[in-house]
């Protein structure tokens, strides 16, 4: 003999509610074991305060810069940076960075990159790259600016840095910030461009944006 279970609509509107409790429960447990989390995660990072990375320019030097034709430009010029990470408990992750030379603001080499590398505690890094363009169309009043520096007896670049960068805490690893970090270059410049290449060993301090 089959049996027939019969509820009433009150007991099955019990059921209901019943579900809808348990899944509000799973939520607000899940939602406050998310918000610890978030917050843990960022109270460490009030605390150890990341400091922006350190450039120095160590060495310029041009071997090259003439026009090749009307307002095309041809440059060559070697560079080295020291990089350094002042944060004793973080670390830094340096991602996709490149680097051009510009003067009297007109990119003047095209864009090197700097292969991705890994920054420790207080660790320091020596980037060399070699910068080079080939007829890059510049403005006509180049070889005015560059006479105007003759008379001055200095020439002033800007070498550029730019690039995206996460921070390491222990395990956790931070989303990409992008950097920013320009070094002023000041050679010495008389009324004839010297047979040898313009060079700038100052130890310049760059700034640095991220």
């Amino acid at each position: 003999m089959s049996q027939v279970s019969i509820k009433s609509p009150k007991h099955c509107a019990k059921q209901g509610l019943n579900v809808d409790k348990l899944y509000k429960k799973l939520f607000f447990a899940f939602s406050g074991i998310l918000t610890t989390l978030l917050l843990l995660i960022l109270m460490i990072w009030i605390i150890l305060r990341p400091a922006k990375p350190e450039f120095t320019l160590k060495e310029a030097a041009i071997y090259q810069l003439s026009l090749s034709g009307p307002n095309l430009l041809n440059s060559s010029i070697q560079l080295t940076l020291l990089s350094k990470n002042p944060n004793q408990k973080v670390s830094i992750y340096y991602d996709e960075l490149q680097v051009y030379a510009a003067y009297k603001g007109q990119q003047i080499t095209v864009d090197t990159f700097f292969p991705s590398f890994y920054q420790g505690h207080q660790d320091t890094n020596l980037l060399t790259a070699s910068l080079v363009g080939a007829g890059l169309p510049v403005a006509s009043s180049f070889n005015y600016e560059v006479g105007r520096d003759k008379t001055s007896g200095k020439l002033v670049l800007n070498l550029k840095v730019n690039g995206r960068i996460r921070w390491k805490v222990g395990t956790w690893v931070s989303g990409r910030y992008k950097i920013n970090v320009n070094c002023l270059a000041v050679m010495a410049l008389g009324p004839t461009l010297p047979t040898g290449p313009l060079s700038s060993r100052q130890g310049t301090v760059c700034s640095t944006t991220v």
